[in-house]
């Protein structure tokens, strides 16, 4: 007789586990900024000018968010109903280029002649420089072929000329690639960033607006610089920089040097307080995107989503300028009347609400806004009626 089998539990039978879930591949910042402008869109390149006039005005999320990604906003502002009614005429640009292509001559002898004549303590000229050649694939190639270029320029102790280098300087976040006319490398191991300007230089002097902006442009190529120079052996980037410009009403060049420390000091601290560009990218709604082939009735909700700092000084360096003018002046924000107004009146942020507040009829009489507004539509009020009374007004 057989035996029987051993009375028990039924064998466990091992579930099947099921897959794990793979997690969704994070979106890359250079993915969502692509997003953002237009899949088919190629960047557009974000220049020192540009650089500059953003660093002026760090509270707008909006053009550090479009300046970022590399958005047109020429095209932009167009599509928007509100084209920049500003820029380089045709004439003007065939001009600067004529201009810098005489005095890069040569090798760049006039160049060198009016760089050691206002820098080298009045010796002679040296009688050439080493040009190296920067040619790369892409802006981050021609980067690192600067950053390599420079690195040999100065450990062979010799004078160079880089002619249209490429710099890079993380703005936001995001990295900028900045194109300076020139940067001669001194024997010393001194770097000294050269700006070519078609703008005439009379008995000496120029426009100071002008060359205002062309130091907050050299400031920013003085930055870029200095950080390739802290990871060099003997390198120190100048602070003043050598202005190009045609001397009086003619076409030869002459020079002066421009000292850009403060305007460097200015620039550094006002990129330090930009919000990063990836934190305002996530802040906006699913599907936000700035490509040109969208509707104007898209592209104006998208602008909306992101915040931004309008001033009247933004008619002059910002191609949105006007858009957002008219937004503001539509909402009667305070801030279309200028940043010092806006600091005046505190928590008053629109026209009708300051008017109220000075008529007495809103606001904390405690505020001393409000209290100072009211004292001066008193004044007002008395100085009109004495006027209307036939009394002079003083």
């Amino acid at each position: 007789m057989s035996e029987s089998p051993a009375s028990g539990p039924p064998p466990q039978i091992p579930a099947t586990r099921a897959p794990a879930r793979r997690p969704k591949p994070a979106t890359t910042l250079r993915q969502r900024l692509a997003e953002l402008r237009g899949p088919s869109v190629a960047p557009h390149p974000l220049d020192a000018r540009a650089l500059a006039a953003l660093a002026a005005n760090p509270g707008c999320k909006r053009r550090a968010l479009l300046d970022g990604a590399g958005v047109d906003k020429a095209v932009l502002a167009t599509a928007l109903g509100s084209p920049a009614a500003f820029g380089q005429s045709q004439f003007a640009f065939i001009r600067g280029n004529a201009f810098e292509a005489k005095v890069k001559a040569d090798g760049g002898t006039e160049l060198l002649r009016l760089l050691f004549e206002r820098l080298g303590g009045g010796a002679e000229a040296p009688a050439g420089a080493t040009v190296p050649d920067l040619t790369a694939a892409g802006p981050e190639g021609r980067a690192a072929r600067t950053a390599l270029a420079l690195r040999e320029a100065t450990a062979a102790g010799g004078w160079a000329l880089l002619d249209h280098p490429m710099l890079a300087l993380e703005v936001a976040g995001s990295p900028a690639y900045l194109e300076p006319d020139a940067v001669v490398v001194h024997p010393d191991g001194t770097w000294t960033v050269v700006e070519i300007k078609s703008f005439p230089m009379i008995d000496s002097s120029a426009d100071a607006a002008k060359v205002g902006a062309a130091a907050r442009q050299s400031a920013v190529y003085v930055l870029a610089l200095e950080r390739i120079a802290a990871v060099t052996e003997g390198a120190e980037v100048g602070h003043r920089v050598l202005l190009v410009c045609p001397k009086d009403f003619s076409n030869l060049p002459t020079a002066s040097v421009v000292d850009v420390r403060k305007q460097r000091a200015v620039t550094r601290r006002q990129l330090t307080r930009l919000t990063r560009v990836e934190d305002i990218a996530a802040a906006l709604p699913e599907g936000t995107t700035f490509d040109p082939g969208c509707s104007a009735e898209d592209l104006g909700a998208a602008v909306e989503a992101v915040p931004a700092a309008y001033a009247p000084e933004c008619l002059v360096a910002c191609e949105l300028a006007f858009h957002c003018r008219a937004k503001a002046r539509a909402e009667g924000a305070v801030e279309s009347l200028g940043r010092s107004v806006r600091g005046e009146l505190g928590g008053l942020t629109t026209v009708a609400g300051v008017l109220a507040a000075a008529a007495g009829k809103e606001g904390d009489p405690a505020d001393p806004t409000v209290a100072a507004l009211r004292r001066a539509a008193a004044l007002r009020a008395e100085a009109l009626e004495s006027v209307s009374g036939g009394v002079p007004c003083l």
